[in-house]
Formats: C-alpha cells, sequence, structure tokens
C-alpha cells in the first residue's frame, strides 16, 4: 500500500489504549484498494493495553512510532509529522472506521480546491445517524448553553443550534469555521504554514485553534460530505472522564485568551474565568453523581 514517492496521503492515527478499536480502524483502511498512494502512520501515546503489539503483528504495513509517554493529542500528532511524506495529512481518531472510497473522495476533493486549507468528511455516529461534526466557532452563548444545566432546560436554544449547525442537513459541500480532529485533512502547505496544532493545547480545542490559524493564513476550511467516516466518540477519553473534562475546560480558557481576550468587552472578562470553573464543576458533580447511581444499581441487584 505504501510506494515510493510522490505520497498523496498520510493518515496519521493517535492511539492511546483503543486496541480494539485501533484494530478495526486500520482493518477498515488496509482492506481497500485505492487510486491514489497512501501510507498510514499509528503514533502510540504510551499505551499499557495490546495497542503496540497487536500493531506489530497484525498491521506491519503501517509505520508505528511509539512514545515514551502520553503527549496528549496535539504534540502527540505533531511528533508523528515529521515522518509522513504525503501532499495531505489526514490526522484521523483510531476509534474511527474508513467508508468505502472516503480517502481517495477527499484527495480528488482537495485537488480541485487548492484554496482549501482543510477539508473535513461527513462523520457519522455508530449507528449510523449524523455527527456534528462542523461548526461555528463558539461563542458566549456557546457556553451558557452547550452541555450545561441551561443548555438542558433548554434544548433548542439558538445558540446551541447555530454552532452545532444544526439547521442545516450537512448533505452538501460548505465553508465551515472549523471540521472535527476526529478526521481533519489539511494540504502539506497549510501544515507547515501553521506549524500544526498547537501544543500547548494537551487535549481538546486543538483542532479548533488549527483552524482558526488556517483562516487566518487565507486558506479555506471546507466541509466534504462525499467522504464518510464513522466515529465512536470518546473511548479513549472516557476511562477518565474527570481527567478529560479539567483538559476540556482548561482548553477552553487557552482558546478563550489566545483569540478572543482583547475584543471581549472589559465588564465580561472577569466572568470568564469563573463560568469556565462552574461548568466545569458541574459536568465533574454530574459524572461523579452517574457513577454512584450505577454502583448503587449494580449493589442492589449482586
Amino acid at each position: 500500500m505504501v510506494a515510493a514517492s510522490p505520497t498523496d496521503l498520510s493518515v496519521v492515527i493517535l492511539n492511546w489504549n483503543t486496541c480494539v478499536e485501533l484494530r478495526d480502524c486500520l482493518r477498515s483502511i488496509f482492506d481497500q484498494r485505492y487510486d491514489h498512494v497512501i501510507e498510514v502512520i499509528v503514533a502510540d501515546n504510551a499505551s499499557n493495553d495490546r495497542s503496540v503489539m497487536m500493531i506489530r503483528e497484525e498491521f506491519p504495513q503501517a509505520q508505528l512510532l511509539v512514545h515514551t509517554h502520553n503527549l496528549g493529542f496535539g504534540r502527540g500528532n505533531n511528533a508523528a509529522v515529521p515522518a509522513t511524506r504525503g501532499r495531505y495529512v489526514l490526522f484521523l481518531n483510531s476509534d474511527t472506521v474508513v467508508m468505502d472510497c472516503a480517502l481517495d473522495a477527499l484527495i480528488t476533493f482537495g485537488d480541485a480546491r487548492p484554496d482549501a486549507g482543510i477539508v473535513g468528511p461527513k462523520l457519522l455516529n455508530e449507528d449510523g445517524s449524523l455527527q456534528y461534526s462542523c461548526r461555528h466557532f463558539p461563542n458566549l452563548g456557546t457556553g451558557f448553553f452547550r452541555n450545561t444545566p441551561l443548555g438542558r432546560l433548554f434544548p433548542t436554544n439558538r445558540f446551541t443550534r447555530d454552532y452545532l449547525m444544526r439547521d442545516w442537513d450537512h448533505a452538501s459541500v460548505r465553508d465551515v469555521d472549523w471540521v472535527s480532529g476526529a478526521a481533519l485533512l489539511i494540504r502539506r502547505d497549510a501544515l507547515e504554514r501553521t506549524g500544526g496544532f498547537d501544543e500547548s493545547f494537551y487535549m481538546y480545542c486543538e483542532d479548533v485553534d488549527l483552524c482558526y490559524r488556517v483562516h487566518e493564513a487565507g486558506w479555506r476550511v471546507v466541509y466534504y460530505p462525499g467522504a464518510q467516516i464513522r466515529h465512536i466518540i470518546g473511548r479513549s477519553s472516557d476511562r477518565v472522564p474527570t481527567r478529560m473534562t479539567y483538559h476540556f475546560h482548561e482548553s477552553m480558557y487557552r482558546f478563550y485568551r489566545k483569540h478572543y481576550a482583547r475584543r471581549t468587552p472589559l465588564v465580561l472578562r472577569p466572568l470568564i474565568l469563573p463560568g469556565i470553573v462552574a461548568r466545569a464543576v458541574g459536568q465533574i458533580v454530574r459524572y461523579r453523581w452517574r457513577h454512584l447511581r450505577r454502583s448503587l444499581a449494580r449493589a442492589k441487584h449482586s
């Protein structure tokens, strides 16, 4: 599958303890035939399951990079970039399944639109339903209503609908603010000019930040539903929900400080950090309460 240069596409898969999902992902890639030259690089973020052994035994055609410790999402992906040779790089989650012809379609689409720095495929949930993988940039309304008690009280609020672009069927090509890092195709020129992911984001929001900087550099970010990938959300992060909730909200604040702080009205600036902290605490309490209820239910029926 990996041939002599030129290589059209380098698929970079960052893995952390998702051996079963990673096997399905790699099978979905290597079981297809391609019109383009494609290489696959798996960067393992110091997994303690059988991921590394599985790759060596079952997928020797994949290039394997083993990090000695968990570098986080942005840094872990960036560390694999020097090993890539493709005109495009697809950053792909390990908990994905690539549908037939999706990779060829992404390359062909990118070649037809040289002003597109980033292209995002259509992502589907495990049951085949639409996953809202392209979005508007977040704003204060998003923070108040997205995954908060206020949002659950008003589930059809316009802030969440606008952020997720729910009023559009996601069946057509469209310029968007950002696309999910679960499957993000970036042109080599755009990758080199932006420097890839900002490694100060340990996990979360690095895809939003990268798309923001690609826009600033003069490229388009485009959603392309002609390529489809199935994504099982959160198989790595669900193992450590409290830690991931902390990293998510820390990244939210970092993104705000980097891109929004200077244009936020002075009267609102003191409210941002307490609001993010309160949001994080609320989610952690909710996770802990759910865990306690499940534990009590198991104890009751044991």
